[in-house]
């Protein structure tokens, strides 16, 4: 069964002449425990796509379901309930609250989901420790180099144990040495967890091991299994 499914999907931004069509008529199926790399040229689509399969956008056109759940029925606040118990996220810039601690920052989705604190610390711990933090709870985000801010989101995006993460360029402000030990973390997470991994990049070396979908003006060119 697939864990996410894209029938037709289509996001247009703007009307008539000056319309931009940014995703068209996409349909694709990813499996769990896949390891998906979307690949494209900036302004493909890539980031849009990812919003739309996170519930972070809503498509003009087809339907997104995402655990059997189909997200363009889902009013707001069902919506955001979803992606809080389904969905983790990295984004480039980290984004992480930078007065809080890596282990408060790990906490925050926990906390926000109703979990005690006592539960919650324990939790954002042990993902801290594996993604090789153990030893940096305590430490301010300005404290932390940019590959250990990436790893701290990369626990945050776990916290509620979701069967999807989503990357977007997740590499893409890392110099080469540690976007290299991301990637790694990453694959290690897939295989040892079977966390389901959608990433956008333009990173080569994501594409090891993963099933590549190239988009191209927000049409899929070419998919190509896990090589």
């Amino acid at each position: 069964m697939s864990l996410v499914k894209l029938e037709d999907l289509a996001k247009v931004y703007g009307s008539g002449t000056t319309s931009v069509r940014a995703i068209d008529r996409v349909n694709l199926e990813i499996r769990k425990g896949d390891f998906v790399v979307i690949l494209g040229p900036s302004g493909s689509g890539k980031t849009t796509l990812l919003n739309m399969i996170g519930g972070i956008d809503r498509p003009t056109e087809g339907k997104v379901y995402v655990a059997g759940q189909d997200l363009t029925s889902l009013n707001e606040n069902k919506l955001a309930y979803f992606r809080r118990k389904n969905v983790g996220y990295v984004f480039q810039f980290f984004n992480l609250v930078r007065i809080l601690t890596a282990l408060e920052n790990v906490m925050v989705p926990l906390s926000l989901g109703g979990v005690s604190t006592k539960k919650a610390r324990e939790t954002a711990t042990n993902l801290l420790n594996a993604v090789g933090l153990g030893k940096r709870l305590d430490h301010f985000p300005s404290q932390l180099s940019g590959g250990e801010q990436q790893r701290v989101a990369i626990a945050r995006a776990l916290a509620n144990d979701p069967p999807i993460v989503l990357g977007d360029e997740p590499t893409g402000n890392l110099d080469t040495m540690t976007g290299l030990e991301i990637v790694t973390l990453m694959k290690k997470l897939n295989n040892e967890k079977g966390v389901t991994f959608i990433v956008a990049t333009h990173d080569e070396r994501m594409t090891k091991g993963a099933r590549i979908i190239h988009l191209v003006d927000g049409r899929v060119e070419q998919d190509e299994r896990a090589r």
